[in-house]
C-alpha cells in the first residue's frame, strides 16, 4: 500500500487530471431493488413448482440463501409446501428451515401445520398451532381447514370439536365458507351427521360443496328422504349433486327413483360423467330389464364413456347385463373392451358364476392369470361361487388354499361364506359346520346363513337349529332366518317346532316380507306380482292361464311338491298356496302378453322354492320358451324341460 501511495504522489498534477476516472458503483434506487427482489421471488416460486426431487429443492434453497431471501416467509412457505409434496419428513429438513426464520408469518405457520396434518402425527400439528398462538400469530382459514381434514382422516371428533371451538373463540371464521365446508366434512367422516347438519344450517353462506357433502352423507346413511329435501332446496344443481342423488338411490335399492332422477338430470341439460353412469347402471342392474340395459348402453356410448374405451363403465355394464339375464351381451362387452383390468375380469367371472357356468368362470380366471392380472378378493368370491353352484368341492378347496399363499389375498368372512356354501350344498354339512366353528376370524351372518340354506336343501333340522341360533344373535330382527328355520322344520314334519319358531316371531313383532316377482313385458316394461295377490287388473285372465298351464304340466308328469308349503294345512290348501306363488303368476302373465318364442325373464326377491323350480322346468318344455328366473342367490335357465343348475341349487 505504501509503495502504491508513493507512485500516486510522485505523479504530476496534470498527469493525474488527464488519467481515466476510477470506476464507481452505480446508484440503484430502492424501489428498483424491491422490484428485482420481487421478480426473483416469483422466479424461485415458479422453479419450486417444477421441482420433482429433494436435490432440486436444495439447489433452489441455496440460491435463495445466496440472494438474501432466507427470511422471506412468502418464499419459505412455498419451499416447505414443496417439501411436503415430495413427502420429505416434516421433523427433518422442513422444520430446520422453518426454525431459521425469525418472524414467520401466519401462512408459514399454516404450511408447517398442514405438513404435519398430512404426514402425521396430528399431535405435532396441534403443538405447532399452540406455539403459533403463544407467539401472538393468528391463524388463517387454511390453518383450520388442514386441522379439520386431519381430524376427519383419523376420526378424532373430540379434537375436531376443540378446533371448532377455536374458530368461534378467535372470531372471523364462522362465516368462512372453506372452513365451514371442511368442518362439515370432518363431522360427517366421524359419523356425526347431526353435527354436520347443524354447522350447515348455521352457515351464512353455502356453496354446492356444502350441499353435496350432506346429500351424500344422507344417502350413505340410507335417509334418501332428507337427501331429496336438501337436493330440492339446492339453488343451482351441478353434475356432482345430480350424480350424488342418482347414485344414492341406486345404493339404497331404489332403482326406479334413480332412473327418474337421471331423466330429470337430462331434462335440466346437465352433463354426465362415468360416476353418473356407473350409478345409473347399478340401478338398471337391480331392475333386471333388458330394455333399460340397452338404453343405458346407448347413453354411455353417446356420452363418450362407452365400454370399449372406459374400463370402469365396461365393468359395470358386464355386471348389469349379467344381472339382467343377458350373459351373452355381458360377454360381448367384455370381449370388445380394449383394456381389461381386475374389475372387468372379476365382473365377468362373477357373471358366469351366478348363471351356473362354472367351467367358463374358471377358464376366464386362468386367462386372467395368463394376462398377468392379479386377482383380488372379488375375483375369488366369483370363482368360489362358481364352484359352489355346481358342486366342484375339490376345485374350490384348491382355489381357497392359493388365495393367501400365491396372491396375498387374506380370506375374509365372505370367502368363508363361499366355502361353507360349497360344502353345504354338496351335502357335507358336518364339514361346513366345523369350518364355520373353527375359522380364524369371526363368522358373520353370511356364513351361518349359508349353512342354514344348505340345511334347507338337505333337510337337516338339527344343524339348522345350530346355525339359526347364531343368526338369531347376529341378526335378531332378520325375519328371513326365522322363516327359513320354520320351513326346514315344516319339510321335516316337525310342526311343534314350526309353532315354536312362529311364536318367537310374533313375540319379536316380526312380520313376513312379502314374496315378489317382476317380469319383463313385451314393450320392455316391468310388471310386479305379489304372492297371493288378487287385485291385479288382469287377475281373472292370469288365474285362468295358470289353471290351464297347470293341467298341461300335469299331463307331462308334473306333480305339486306339497313339502314346499311351510304351513300345517290340508293338501288342497297347500295346492292353492303353491299356485299363488308370485313367479307362477309372473310366468302366466308373460305367456299371455309376450310373443311366442321370446325369452321370459323373471326376477324374484327371495329364493325360488322346489315346487316352482319343478314347475318352471316342465313349463319350459310345454311352452317351448326359454325361461330365466333370477332369485336372490343365482340365475336359473329353464329350457326344454331342464335347468342349467341340474337341480343342484
Amino acid at each position: 500500500m505504501q509503495n502504491l501511495s508513493r507512485k500516486f504522489s510522485t505523479l504530476p498534477i496534470h498527469k493525474l487530471s488527464r488519467s481515466q476516472p476510477q470506476p464507481t458503483k452505480a446508484f440503484v434506487p430502492f424501489s428498483e431493488i424491491q422490484q428485482q427482489r420481487k421478480l426473483l421471488k416469483h422466479k424461485i416460486i415458479t422453479v419450486l413448482d417444477g421441482c420433482t426431487s429433494l436435490d432440486q429443492v436444495k439447489q433452489v434453497h441455496a440460491h435463495l440463501l445466496g440472494n438474501g431471501l432466507s427470511q422471506y416467509s412468502y418464499v419459505i412457505t412455498k419451499l416447505i409446501r414443496t417439501l411436503t409434496k415430495l413427502q420429505v419428513p416434516m421433523g427433518t429438513y422442513p422444520e430446520l428451515v422453518f426454525k431459521q426464520v425469525r418472524y414467520p408469518n401466519r401462512f408459514l405457520w399454516a404450511a408447517m401445520i398442514r405438513g404435519f396434518t398430512i404426514q402425521g402425527p396430528i399431535s405435532e400439528s396441534v403443538i405447532y398451532y399452540t406455539w403459533m398462538r403463544r407467539e401472538g400469530t393468528g391463524p388463517v382459514s387454511f390453518t383450520f381447514s388442514a386441522l379439520f381434514k386431519a381430524c376427519g382422516s383419523v376420526l378424532d371428533v373430540n379434537l375436531g370439536r376443540q378446533i371448532h371451538a377455536q374458530t368461534v373463540l378467535i372470531g372471523g371464521f364462522v362465516t368462512d365458507l372453506y372452513v365451514g365446508n371442511t368442518m362439515i366434512d370432518m363431522y360427517l367422516k366421524c359419523g356425526f351427521l347431526d353435527c354436520g347438519r347443524k354447522v350447515f344450517d348455521e352457515m351464512p353462506e353455502r356453496d354446492v360443496v356444502s350441499w353435496t357433502e350432506l346429500i351424500v352423507a344422507y344417502a350413505k346413511s340410507g335417509d334418501m328422504e332428507s337427501a331429496r329435501e336438501l337436493f330440492e332446496d339446492l339453488p343451482v344443481k351441478d353434475m356432482v349433486a345430480w350424480t350424488a342423488m342418482v347414485t344414492g338411490y341406486a345404493q339404497n335399492a331404489l332403482p326406479n327413483e334413480a332412473l327418474d332422477c337421471f331423466e330429470r338430470m337430462q331434462g335440466a341439460g346437465v352433463g354426465i360423467d362415468e360416476v353418473t353412469l356407473i350409478g345409473l347402471i347399478s340401478a338398471c342392474a337391480q331392475l333386471g330389464a333388458s330394455k333399460y340395459a340397452n338404453w343405458i348402453r346407448d347413453i354411455s356410448e353417446k356420452s363418450g364413456f362407452g365400454p370399449t374405451e372406459n374400463v370402469f363403465v365396461g365393468s359395470a355394464l358386464i355386471d348389469m347385463y349379467s344381472k339382467c339375464g343377458s350373459l351373452d351381451d355381458a360377454y360381448k362387452v367384455f370381449q370388445g373392451m380394449k383394456q381389461r383390468n381386475v374389475f372387468s375380469y372379476s365382473s365377468m367371472i362373477l357373471g358366469f358364476a351366478v348363471h351356473g357356468c362354472a367351467n367358463a368362470a374358471i377358464e376366464l380366471f386362468q386367462e386372467m392369470l395368463t394376462a398377468d392380472i392379479r386377482p383380488n378378493r372379488v375375483t375369488f368370491i366369483g370363482v368360489l361361487t362358481a364352484c359352489s353352484h355346481v358342486g366342484m368341492v375339490d376345485q374350490g378347496r384348491q382355489l381357497f388354499a392359493t388365495m393367501e399363499k400365491y396372491y396375498n389375498v387374506t380370506p375374509s368372512a365372505d370367502h368363508y361364506t363361499c366355502m361353507v356354501d360349497l360344502l353345504g350344498r354338496a351335502g357335507r354339512l358336518e364339514e361346513a359346520l366345523e369350518l364355520a366353528d373353527t375359522m380364524p376370524i369371526v363368522a358373520h351372518g353370511g356364513v351361518w346363513g349359508a349353512l342354514l340354506g344348505a340345511c334347507r336343501i338337505h333337510r337337516n333340522p338339527d344343524i339348522a337349529q345350530i346355525a339359526a341360533n347364531h343368526l338369531f344373535e347376529l341378526e335378531p330382527n332378520n325375519i328371513g332366518n326365522y322363516m327359513m328355520l320354520s320351513n326346514i322344520y315344516a319339510s321335516a314334519g316337525k310342526w311343534g317346532d314350526v309353532s315354536r319358531v312362529r311364536k318367537l316371531m310374533r313375540e319379536k313383532g316380526l312380520k313376513k316380507n312379502p314374496a315378489y316377482s317382476w317380469v319383463e313385458t313385451k314393450n320392455g316394461g316391468v310388471q310386479k306380482f305379489c304372492a297371493g295377490e288378487t287385485n291385479h287388473p288382469e287377475y281373472n285372465e292370469i288365474k285362468k292361464a295358470s289353471e290351464d298351464l297347470l293341467k298341461r304340466l300335469q299331463d307331462h308328469g308334473y306333480r305339486q311338491n306339497l313339502n314346499s308349503v311351510g304351513y300345517d294345512v290340508g293338501d288342497e290348501e297347500k295346492m292353492r298356496i303353491l299356485m299363488a306363488h308370485s313367479e307362477k303368476q309372473a310366468l302366466a302373465y308373460a305367456l299371455l302378453s309376450t310373443d311366442s318364442g321370446s325369452t321370459i325373464r323373471i326376477i324374484k326377491n327371495i329364493r325360488i322354492c322346489e315346487d316352482c323350480h319343478a314347475f318352471m322346468c316342465v313349463a319350459s318344455q310345454v311352452s317351448g320358451r326359454h325361461i330365466i328366473v333370477r332369485d336372490n342367490m343365482r340365475f336359473h335357465h329353464f329350457k326344454n324341460g331342464t335347468c342349467n343348475c341340474s337341480n343342484f341349487w
